[in-house]
């Protein structure tokens, strides 16, 4: 059995949790110590517990805590070779360097990353595995590939991002240049862009769909939970949303 949760999920932090068996793995950690026990417990799960933590790129929502949390929990670090080198914040941890394009596993958990379009220097996103169930994770994309719906195709579980409504952005107080980058191939997925990824790789399998890295000012879980909706053809309210301030709680797949 797989199961995950979200610690928090946003431009102020983020971290997911995945377990299978005896194994805990968090995706990210953009929470420093005090602020990840404070989460984790929200969870049932003690810090030292968790197995490893694996960054998807390099920006500081998304590893900033990485390397006190590990120091401080006994916490291994997994990052592609590009990020490894471009997080400065990982300069005094011991890194595990992974290949964007092969598998491997920790422990009970088969983790199978994916190169993703976004301004970082190696990002990844990833697809965990137990050899019955599969969680596909994507957040902090600018575009949809052909490699990325590949990956994800079949998963029984997705967390995808939504993180902004085009109208919103368009309309919103950003300076122009943000708003380029925000839209840009480079930059994150709009609403209807993964709605139209998540009519792609669903399959009637599919047990748990989560929005994720929402904008708190350029989007709203109303309209994310819309456009995957719509997309899925199901009612809005069987979609999750993981927030900034609260994540989700477990979800389990059987």
């Amino acid at each position: 059995m797989i199961r995950f949760a979200s610690l928090g999920s946003g431009s102020k932090g983020n971290a997911l949790i995945v377990e299978s068996g005896r194994t805990r793995v968090l995706v990210d950690c953009g929470f420093r110590p005090r602020e990840m026990v404070c989460r984790l417990e929200r969870l049932g799960v003690e810090p030292e517990s968790v197995t490893a933590v694996l960054i998807t790129h390099e920006h500081a929502d998304h590893v900033g805590g990485a390397a006190q949390c590990a120091a401080r929990f006994g916490w291994a670090i997994h990052a592609s070779h590009g990020t490894a080198a471009a997080a400065g914040r990982l300069s005094e941890a011991a890194v595990r360097c992974f290949d964007s394009h092969m598998s491997f596993a920790i422990e009970d958990l088969q983790i199978s990353p994916f190169p993703v379009p976004h301004d970082a220097r190696e990002p990844t996103q990833f697809v965990f595995g137990d050899g019955a169930m599969r969680l596909g994770v994507l957040t902090d994309v600018g575009r949809v590939t052909s490699h990325i719906l590949d990956m994800l195709k079949d998963c029984e579980a997705l967390v995808l991002e939504c993180n902004h409504d085009l109208e919103m952005l368009a309309r919103g107080r950003y300076p122009p240049m943000l708003k380029k980058r925000i839209a840009s191939d480079f930059g994150h997925l709009d609403n209807q862009a993964t709605g139209a990824l998540l009519r792609e790789v669903a399959s009637p399998r599919l047990q748990h769909v989560v929005a994720a890295h929402l904008s708190e000012e350029n989007n709203t879980a109303a309209l994310a939970c819309a456009a995957l909706a719509n997309g899925l053809g199901c009612a809005q309210d069987w979609i999750g949303v993981a927030d900034q301030a609260d994540g989700s709680g477990w979800r389990e797949l059987r």
